[in-house]
């Protein structure tokens, strides 16, 4: 509700004619929480792949136990039956002894008693390491079970965003070489769209080719719901003199239209859901070349849209380990 809320902001106030500076600390601090955001995804997904490595380190561990358990209960197994045999040995004496004095008679009788007692405590033990021994086997069966379920899960996850990442490059194949380009990474897909796909210089209303390219992309996300868009506008770190086109007062301002207008083009599709876009400006500060030149700076100057798989299920897993 509460990013529903933000959103409703920003888009308020990219509408307004002038923009205050209010409303650009305003949609700093947005920026700030949406960094946040994907730090936390990113976060979320290292703490998965730890989670998992510190599973495979249990089970070893248990594995490790279990072969110490077993020893001990080898062990003790081999003791009971040399005291068994110990006892049948003091068996056959007291059948011979029974024929000498009462005091002979009496003296292997104690002993035979102590022998029954050490057979009987060494029973328990043996009974107790056992049970113990069931125990961890299943300790390390439900910890392997839990792992696999995860490993699949996270699999399944990673093997989604691969068919996306190929469906996305076969949707969106006429508009490579032409600004646009297709990664999966950190179990993400990236589009990257630059601005002479998009834009014209220092606008942020999309041309005809780059409306083809949002709808195309559009069409494929409209057939997976369950994937989270972050739409990130980017600009060169070229300072905007004066205003453009109504109203833009700098990069961040610019970098926000841009963003919000693929998202406004996005959300024509009546298959996508709202819910799931989300527009922010990124302005100057996350350069992919160098603005030194040219080159670095149409590089820089670019639409990035964030393709994340929702962890709902992965979560629900990791909080029940």
């Amino acid at each position: 509700m509460i990013r529903k809320i933000a959103f409703a902001c920003v888009v308020l106030g990219l509408t307004t004619s002038c923009v205050s500076k209010k409303i650009y600390q305003d949609l700093e601090s947005k920026y700030a929480d949406l960094k946040k955001e994907r730090n936390n995804l990113a976060d979320e997904n290292e703490d998965l792949n730890k989670t998992k490595n510190q599973l495979e380190l249990d089970k070893n561990a248990l594995q490790t136990e279990l072969d110490k358990v077993k020893a001990e209960r080898d062990k003790l197994a081999a003791d009971y039956a040399a005291t068994k045999k110990s006892l049948d040995n003091l068996k056959s004496s007291y059948a011979a002894l029974e024929k000498n004095s009462n005091d002979a008679l009496e003296s292997n009788m104690k002993k035979n008693r102590e022998l029954l007692a050490e057979l009987e405590s060494k029973q328990k033990a043996l009974n107790a390491e056992q049970e113990r021994l069931n125990k961890l086997k299943a300790d390390l069966q439900a910890s392997s079970d839990r792992l696999t379920e995860l490993e699949k899960m996270i699999a399944d996850k990673e093997a989604a965003m691969k068919k996306l990442k190929d469906t996305l490059s076969k949707a969106l194949n006429a508009f490579e070489g032409k600004g646009l380009t297709v990664e999966q990474r950190n179990g993400k897909v990236y589009v990257s769209m630059e601005n002479k796909l998009l834009f014209e210089s220092g606008s942020w209303t999309v041309g005809t080719e780059g409306k083809k390219a949002v709808k195309a992309l559009g069409d494929v996300l409209a057939q997976n719901p369950e994937i989270s868009v972050l739409i990130e506008g980017h600009t060169d770190n070229d300072k905007i003199m004066g205003t453009i086109g109504g109203g833009v007062e700098n990069n961040w301002d610019l970098s926000t239209k841009r963003a919000t207008a693929i998202v406004n083009i996005l959300s024509e599709n009546k298959g996508i859901d709202k819910r799931n876009l989300t527009a922010a400006g990124r302005g100057e500060f996350s350069p992919i070349a160098d603005n030194a030149n040219a080159e670095g700076k149409a590089k820089n100057r670019r639409i990035e849209i964030i393709l994340t798989p929702k962890l709902d299920e992965i979560t629900k897993l990791m909080g029940e380990l």
